[in-house]
């Protein structure tokens, strides 16, 4: 491909990008949407992110197979309940980063 190219796919992909959160935006923000609604969609990050992180956590090796003594799910669980009860990012990051430490110290 020449550097032309290149520079249409990219703003092609911006535009594609861009349109699709302008699009929504614009047509929603004056109407009043029912709770049911605007509820279901704050769950929609919490989903995306489990359901990506959902089989690194369980699956290992080449073809796939579940293993549920991982040591990422044995520090996701503790780490999971962690940041449920206390809704602290920062804590959560540093709880995660030390029970890895010290998992990978112990197995």
């Amino acid at each position: 491909m020449f550097e032309n190219e290149y520079i249409i796919i990219v703003l092609g992909m911006s535009l594609v990008t861009y349109l699709a959160r302008f699009i929504p935006l614009v047509v929603l923000a004056r109407r009043n949407l029912p709770d049911w609604l605007v509820e279901g969609l704050d769950l929609i990050p919490a989903a995306i992110l489990s359901a990506l992180l959902l089989p690194l956590l369980i699956t290992t090796g080449e073809p796939r197979r579940i293993e549920l003594f991982r040591p990422e799910l044995l520090v996701a669980i503790p780490v999971f309940l962690f940041a449920l009860k206390t809704k602290s990012l920062s804590g959560t990051v540093i709880l995660g980063m030390l029970l890895f430490w010290v998992i990978g110290k112990v197995m």
